[in-house]
């Protein structure tokens, strides 16, 4: 096969941009107090750096946050942005969810002051080599199966990213023989500039995110930003049955690889004959991986999720044999079609990271028909309408709940009956009296959770909670 990424190409100091400038008594500003924030503004205090934190929340909200940065010696501006605490910086550390259009953000950069992310600021710092994940869908289960591989195959492995662990807090248990893999997302990777991993892979792009990025090009435009600083001694895996990922090869400098669901390709995985198949170079004979019936994920989708994982670790170096072994034992990531439990003939899924279309697309397409699906969230300026052809095919209701439940309604108006919920507990009484032996409750929103929730985590836990509560008390009919 065509060889695997090795350890002759190692971070310079060049590469690491930062790390050759001496934080010690800088003034660094971290805007947005997430996981990633936080987590950043340790690491550069840490570091010797004079670090304020703004977030536009209030000092109320930030309670629990606050005592333990001033006793770090961090300064915190709550409640809002100050125009004058962005000008007294040497660099802006800036958190996935705080858009760069922020006016403070806007405005800093026109005074010539560096912005930067969490993740420009963490792969600086990461020993060893990385591998990252972006895609519309199927990113958390494809990086945890990635990670799960790599230490399968004796690697030494560390996971984060979007999947959430912040990648500054894996700089410490990084190593120089090691793999870092990471989720990233298009919100981490627009504020990159020489984020460099050994491997790059896009899942898929498909409409995401559309209220934070304005247009489609604009969101896939960030996603690309995964492979912008690789040159021809790294790789970047693409999926060659996405239409809009396949675009975006010409742009790349890497050496690409494929994977496919649908066709063989010359480098890269695919299915042939019920196997999963992998071909190290053009002209090569494949090598077979595992076969399908070992893949123990519901769901086409993840088919291409393994595909993509299988060409990665190959690349990486894991044999064959270690990456059978690690596909055969994964299961569902939590909140990814996630079985919950099964109550008077009814099974119930927890899919609460769906929090796009297309997302919900492949949950529905999963089971054969008999649904009872729970939409509805905070809407991201996405097409519900999308959904109308598979409702009709393999969904017997939809519950609406949420901020979004208007729009949603509106536009599959039509199609199958329709319940307003509102809550997520009524959609899950409501479904569970329709729903007969043989049917499915699927959550899967197509929205994100901000509307009722702290994160697509928050409610996935709610929805199990209440689906264990209700089997446990027996009251699921007529309740």
């Amino acid at each position: 096969m065509a060889c695997p990424v090795n350890g002759s190409r190692r971070k310079t100091q060049v590469d690491m941009g930062l790390v050759a400038m001496e934080l010690k008594g800088k003034k660094v500003l971290v805007v947005g107090l997430g996981k990633s924030g936080l987590a950043a503004a340790l690491f550069l205090r840490h570091q010797g750096a004079q670090v304020t934190v703004s977030d536009l929340r209030s000092a109320e909200a930030l309670a629990k946050e606050i005592p333990g940065l001033l006793e770090e010696g961090i300064a915190v501006e709550a409640g809002g942005h100050g125009l004058m605490t962005f000008r007294r910086q040497d660099l802006i550390i800036v958190s996935p969810g705080v858009p760069l259009k922020t006016p403070e953000l806007a405005q800093a950069k026109t005074f010539g002051l560096p912005v930067i992310g969490e993740l420009e600021l963490a792969s600086r710092y990461l020993k060893g080599k990385t591998l990252a994940i972006t895609g519309s869908n199927g990113k958390t289960t494809t990086t945890t199966l990635c990670g799960e591989i790599l230490e399968a195959a004796d690697f030494a492995v560390a996971v984060g990213g979007n999947i959430g662990v912040p990648v500054i807090a894996l700089v410490e248990q990084s190593r120089p023989d090691g793999w870092s893999v990471l989720e990233v997302s298009s919100f981490q990777l627009e504020s990159t500039q020489q984020f460099h991993p050994e491997i790059a892979v896009i899942l898929n792009i498909t409409p995401d995110h559309l209220d934070r990025h304005g247009t489609f090009d604009n969101y896939a435009t960030a996603k690309e930003r995964i492979f912008l600083s690789q040159d021809s001694s790294d790789w970047l895996v693409l999926n060659a049955d996405d239409p809009r990922t396949v675009k975006a090869a010409p742009r790349a400098s890497s050496r690409i690889f494929w994977f496919s669901r649908s066709k063989p390709v010359a480098e890269g995985a695919y299915v042939h004959d019920g196997n999963i198949v992998f071909r190290g170079g053009k002209g090569e004979q494949p090598e077979t991986i595992l076969p399908l019936t070992e893949i123990h994920l519901k769901g086409a989708h993840n088919v291409e999720n393994v595909l993509a994982a299988v060409c990665a670790t190959r690349l990486a170096g894991a044999s064959p044999s270690a990456i059978r072994h690690a596909v055969a034992g994964f299961r569902a990531v939590e909140h990814r079609l996630e079985f919950v439990a099964k109550i008077n003939g009814v099974e119930y899924y927890n899919d609460s990271k769906a929090t796009n279309v297309d997302a919900t697309t492949k949950a529905i397409e999963s089971f054969p028909g008999n649904i009872h699906l729970i939409l509805g969230g905070k809407d991201k300026n996405s097409d519900y309408a999308l959904l109308n052809q598979l409702l009709r095919q393999r969904v017997k209701a939809v519950y609406t709940i949420g901020a979004a439940a208007e729009k949603i309604e509106t536009q599959i108006r039509g199609t199958v009956p329709i319940v307003s919920a509102h809550t997520l507990k009524e959609a899950i009484q409501r479904a569970g009296n329709q729903a007969v032996p043989g049917d499915v409750v699927l959550l899967a929103p197509a929205c994100s959770s901000f509307d009722q929730f702290d994160s697509y985590e928050h409610r996935g836990r709610v929805f199990k909670d209440i689906v264990l509560e209700r089997r446990g008390l027996g009251i699921w009919q007529n309740a």
